[in-house]
């Protein structure tokens, strides 16, 4: 965290939306991590978290509408030709195009909280040309849930802890409960889909 710190010190904002922009049009970048480090900062005084939370919304949402039009124009080639530096190959892709495929926007809005579903989101929606008309509203709703649940949670969590060492042993359990929260969620819309199909 000590690095991120220094860069959030030096740059502030302009680092938190470049950072968070491009993870989220497919470079392998910590984006969550800085994300957390700038709210835990906000809870500390030093930055502020309405514009920590509106700078990581305006990024991510629009790293990954830079992500759609990159798999609009480069298609599953692209994907398939960058895919292999972050393990990402033929049998990964069919089952992310299954889960568009599948669940559409659902699936585009909750991406975001697993790593590299969260960088290659947007890029694989273009590919697959899932429509702008359901994917700008589902990247919205993903990038506002994102930012919420890791920007107000760890500022949350920030005003209660007074250095870094306590935030890493406070982060792991609100990890576990927030992707215990995800997931239940995601359950959720499963069993409500297979619900709808049977009748």
């Amino acid at each position: 965290m000590h690095p991120l710190h220094a860069l959030l010190r030096d740059y502030g904002y302009a680092a938190l939306f470049c950072v968070v922009l491009v993870e989220n049009f497919g470079i392998p970048a910590p984006g969550q991590t800085l994300l957390i480090a700038a709210a835990v900062l906000a809870a500390q005084g030093k930055l502020n978290i309405a514009a920590v939370l509106a700078t990581s919304f305006a990024a991510a949402f629009i790293g990954a509408g830079i992500g759609y039009w990159i798999g609009v124009k480069g298609g599953r080639r692209l994907i398939l030709r960058l895919g292999r530096y972050v393990r990402i190959g033929e049998p990964e892709l069919q089952r992310m195009e299954h889960g568009f495929a599948r669940y559409s926007g659902w699936f585009v809005s909750f991406a975001r909280f697993f790593e590299v579903l969260r960088q290659l989101n947007g890029i694989v929606a273009g590919a697959t040309r899932m429509s702008l008309r359901l994917f700008l509203p589902a990247n919205a709703l993903g990038a506002l849930l994102w930012t919420g649940v890791w920007g107000l949670g760890s500022w949350r969590l920030g005003r209660s802890i007074h250095s870094y060492e306590d935030l890493t042993e406070k982060a792991g359990s609100v990890f576990v409960v927030l992707s215990i929260a995800v997931l239940l969620v995601l359950l959720g819309i499963y069993l409500r889909h297979r619900w709808n199909n049977r009748r």
